[in-house]
């Protein structure tokens, strides 16, 4: 009885302590920060699995509160509200043993809409668009690497010309804000299932699968936001009405890049109909998504395909479906 009660405690402390580390790593250091950041929620995620929601809850609040002594209390409540809820919603669906894809969702969800309340938090503290301070301190990064190139005897027209390249760069990402955030969340909810899913799995748990990459279906209703999209662009231009094109440019880049993903689904299943090994696979994949009209076309191919499902047409001619 009393071995059953301490041991979610000593885990817990363990995991609270990972969770810890990671966070200062996240602060600290500059690139493996990124990677860390994302990792943060993994031990929540764990602790949920293994001991139940209040444990996990416990701990979340527990690392919270160490790092806000050890870092910036507002810093800590940013971390804790951005990645934890996914953690948390990874954990509830993988410990009730739901599908795959109903989990991969609901996290999905849970991620974008924590990253908009950690947001909508700072704005609310600050009183300042905390996306426009991110590309404020990209813009100053910018400034100070022109300024060692001048140094350096870089020509003026150079840098002025790279200068003007950079700031349209700048004005196209921060009208592409909201999707950004989205992205965050999906790589967020990514990390947290594969890599999470991985833990469990060598610690003895059982995980719910995704469908195979080749039977990957993306929902019809994103070929039609593609066409509403464009119509929207068209308006938004043509009358001036800048958020309806922005509104309009989120959810077209959304579209497309749900079309990449059902394109690369598609191709899958062709390169598996024709048995290709991964040796091949690989350098046509990177061709394919590197070159940007080849992008287009399979952006394009995976929002069509949709509508018209070309795998079920081409296991009919064969006497076969392989998605049933």
């Amino acid at each position: 009885m009393e071995q059953h009660r301490i041991t979610p405690l000593t885990e817990s402390g363990m995991l609270v302590a990972l969770s810890v580390v990671m966070a200062l790593g996240a602060l600290c250091l500059p690139v493996v920060g990124v990677i860390l950041a994302l990792l943060y929620a993994l031990p929540i995620l764990v602790l949920v699995v293994r001991h139940g929601m209040r444990w996990a809850v416990m701990a979340a609040a527990t690392s919270a509160v160490l790092m806000a002594a050890l870092i910036e209390p507002m810093v800590s409540l940013r971390m804790a509200i951005s990645f934890t809820p996914t953690g948390l919603a990874l954990g509830i669906g993988f410990r009730r043993r739901w599908g795959g894809v109903r989990v991969f969702v609901l996290a999905l969800a849970v991620s974008i809409l924590a990253k908009l309340a950690a947001l909508g938090l700072l704005f609310a503290v600050t009183g300042v668009n905390p996306l426009n301070m991110e590309l404020e301190a990209v813009q100053q990064t910018f400034d100070a690497s022109f300024q060692m190139y001048e140094g350096m005897g870089v020509s003026g027209e150079a840098i002025d010309k790279s200068r003007a390249q950079i700031g349209e760069g700048l004005q196209f990402v921060s009208m592409l804000l909201p999707l950004v955030v989205a992205m965050m969340g999906l790589l967020d909810t990514a990390i947290g299932y594969f890599v999470g899913g991985r833990v469990l799995r060598r610690l003895g748990h059982e995980t719910p699968a995704l469908p195979p990459f080749a039977a990957w279906r993306l929902p019809q209703v994103f070929l039609y936001v593609f066409g509403f999209a464009l119509v929207g662009l068209y308006w938004g231009t043509t009358r001036d009405i800048k958020m309806l094109y922005q509104a309009a440019l989120n959810l077209n880049m959304l579209a497309i890049f749900a079309g990449m993903i059902e394109g690369l689904s598609l191709m899958s299943y062709v390169m598996d109909r024709y048995r290709l090994s991964r040796l091949i696979r690989v350098p046509i994949y990177a061709m394919v998504v590197l070159n940007g009209t080849l992008a287009q076309i399979l952006a394009f191919a995976g929002l069509f395909d949709m509508l018209f499902d070309y795998r079920r047409r081409f296991g009919k001619k064969d006497g076969t479906d392989k998605r049933s």
